[in-house]
């Protein structure tokens, strides 16, 4: 595993943001965390960290104001300088036809929301351990929903 992640979450929804927050803290790996609470912040803040400062990760809520998840997953891999970026879909529905629409614009993972927080820290960690072992790289569609 890398040194550090520098994770980044886009979710418009402050609970689900520190949620995240404190389950990342309890996994206690080395990681750190910036949240934007929309679409717009979201591309705003990629592009001002320019292609050599992007985070590790981006995990995407697709429910946000302004710009929704899906316009920015699609604006992500359209964009050379952004391409490599690994997304994962971190969202509270779990809508079959929404899963394979972003698996086929190149997300790399998909998880559902837990409601408790124990299974949030699991599939968080879950999902840093296998995206780093995978090398971030798109799993076959059967592996692609994480679950807790």
């Amino acid at each position: 595993m890398k040194q550090q992640y520098n994770l980044l979450l886009a979710d418009d929804d402050e609970d689900d943001c520190d949620f995240f927050k404190e389950a990342l803290d309890e996994l206690l790996l080395p990681t750190s965390l910036v949240t934007v609470n929309d679409g717009v912040q979201l591309m705003d803040f990629l592009s001002e960290s320019g292609a050599e400062n992007l985070p590790d990760i981006l995990f995407l809520d697709l429910n946000m104001p302004r710009k929704n998840g899906l316009e920015c997953l699609t604006e992500i891999k359209q964009q050379e300088e952004y391409r490599n970026l690994p997304v994962i879909i971190f969202s509270t529905s779990l809508d079959r036809d929404i899963v394979d629409l972003v698996y086929g614009k190149g997300a790399v993972y998909y998880i559902q929301k837990p409601g408790e927080f124990s299974k949030l820290k699991k599939v968080i960690g879950s999902a840093l351990s296998i995206a780093s072992e995978s090398n971030f790289k798109q799993p076959a569609r059967e592996n692609f929903i994480l679950q807790p």
